[in-house]
């Protein structure tokens, strides 16, 4: 799954600074939080996690608005920062990151192929979105997103001072 280095220095970097973490996930269907807690001791760190798959459970969860999800769409840098805004906004963390995308095979289009991931990380004031695109099967692009999404929040810890 994720190199157990990267693991550990992410959870070193939440612990060191005393932030917990939030997930808002969509394709990834909770396999970011999956992978921070499979660490003893992860509730040092892991505060909750939402999967959110509908888009009627990211309104009614995180707060995204139906207004950004008709304009952008799920698969959006506007949704998933909107998802990772509502992660915090409804825990007690401090950071929060969020993926929206589509694991496929199908579901894609020539704007949003299958394997389009949207990423959004929240750290204090600093926040992050980023589209990757990923290939391989539906759960290829799942375990290469929750794995994209744990390293992105690992480098902004890193760059924080």
């Amino acid at each position: 799954m994720m190199p157990e280095f990267e693991l550990q220095r992410l959870t070193t970097q939440l612990r060191k600074r005393g932030l917990m973490i939030a997930t808002a996930e969509s394709c990834t269907a909770g396999l970011v939080a999956k992978l921070l807690t499979d660490t003893a001791g992860s509730s040092a760190w892991f505060e909750r996690g939402f999967v959110t798959y509908s888009n009627q459970s990211k309104i009614e969860m995180l707060g995204v608005s139906g207004q950004t999800l008709d304009d952008y769409g799920a698969v959006s840098r506007q949704t998933v920062m909107e998802m990772a805004a509502g992660a915090l906004a409804n825990s007690h963390a401090q950071t929060a990151l969020a993926t929206s995308g589509i694991a496929g095979p199908s579901g894609g289009d020539a704007e949003k192929p299958a394997g389009t991931v949207w990423f959004a990380w929240l750290v204090t004031d600093k926040h992050v979105e980023e589209k990757m695109n990923f290939d391989g099967d539906r759960d290829a692009v799942r375990t290469q997103a929750a794995r994209y999404a744990l390293f992105g929040m690992a480098r902004i810890l890193d760059g924080l001072k």
